[in-house]
């Protein structure tokens, strides 16, 4: 199974350095059948997406909680075995946790198929968007929008070899 990591690009430094993405239980998103229902799509690839811009969300979220990080969004495409990724029953069509599964044990970088990270010209719109999270939250209309204006720049496809440059430890 695929699932997406939201991470910051110090998370992925630190990845990069121990070899895991976290000991686990590690929190990603993938197609769920709660996402499936909520995106009314059989496209796999469609639902893929929404399972990538769903991590896109969370490492917003991750931004948040770090003041000092760099403002680009980072989720890392990981496969693991289908019955390692286990969605919350009880949170099934919770809007928050739409496609959000939790990964037991450690995630090994090395099962990464792919980075995704925000281009240097997101910057702006990703810092504005993690300042306006705590009020979109909580309904505020204005800031949804400015939340959604980042959502609105794509990720970036980065190969597993580029790590060390997207975090500045090229060999």
């Amino acid at each position: 199974m695929r699932v997406y990591v939201p991470l910051t690009l110090s998370g992925l430094a630190e990845a990069y350095k121990t070899g895991q993405l976290a000991a686990g239980p590690v929190v990603a998103y993938a197609v769920t059948p709660a996402l499936r229902e909520w995106y009314l799509s059989d496209d796999i690839e469609e639902l893929e997406y929404a399972a990538l811009n769903r991590a896109a969300l969370a490492s917003l979220r991750l931004l948040a909680g770090e003041p000092a990080a760099v403002r680009r969004r980072v989720v890392v495409a990981v496969d693991v075995p289908d019955r390692a990724a286990v969605a919350d029953p009880d949170r099934g069509l919770d809007p928050g946790a739409l496609g959000e599964v939790r990964v037991s044990g450690p995630v090994a970088l090395s099962k990464a198929a792919a980075v995704h990270v925000d281009a240097d010209d997101a910057g702006e719109e990703v810092s504005a968007a993690v300042d306006a999270l705590g009020a979109a939250d909580h309904g505020d209309d204005d800031a949804q929008f400015i939340v959604d204006g980042a959502q609105d720049h794509e990720l970036l496809w980065f190969a597993t070899q580029e790590i060390p440059s997207l975090v500045g430890l090229e060999d």
